[in-house]
């Protein structure tokens, strides 16, 4: 593949990037619509019984509501044929319910890593690496200095 086809990987999912970080959840819903594929097979770890597009646009429903200010901040990019993986810093503040727990005020900041494959210029598959042990630690849902 050519760089000029890897890039266009990567900037399918930034779009994705760029949406979430205005906070505007008729926009993000929009853009899943539009660089994900409908049957995206999405696996990190998110609780929920919904599939494809609708199972991320849940998550982002959940994360807004949570966090209404988050921010996804890109860290390394790398990008091999049909794949990109991204290492990111999420922040934000708890300010309403999220896994049970009422709004603390806390900020938050977690890393994650997703590698994400683009076929017929969309995003098809999604491979994700959150580290929820630091979200809920900064939550107070688990004890500091718990492993």
């Amino acid at each position: 593949m050519s760089a000029v086809q890897s890039t266009g990987v990567h900037e399918t999912f930034l779009r994705l990037h760029e949406a979430v970080n205005s906070g505007d959840a008729e926009l993000i819903a929009k853009t899943i619509d539009e660089v994900i594929a409908p049957d995206l097979v999405f696996h990190a770890p998110v609780p929920m019984e919904t599939a494809g597009t609708e199972a991320l646009k849940q998550v982002w429903r959940v994360l807004l509501r949570a966090f209404p200010d988050i921010h996804v901040a890109v860290e390394d990019v790398i990008t091999e044929g049909d794949k990109v993986v991204y290492r990111n810093r999420v922040t934000g503040t708890h300010q309403g319910e999220f896994r049970g727990l009422a709004p603390t005020g806390r900020s938050v900041a977690y890393d994650e890593i997703f590698i994400v494959r683009v076929a017929e210029g969309r995003v098809a598959e999604i491979w994700g690496v959150v580290d929820v042990h630091a979200q809920l630690r900064q939550l107070g849902l688990i004890p500091e200095g718990t492993l």
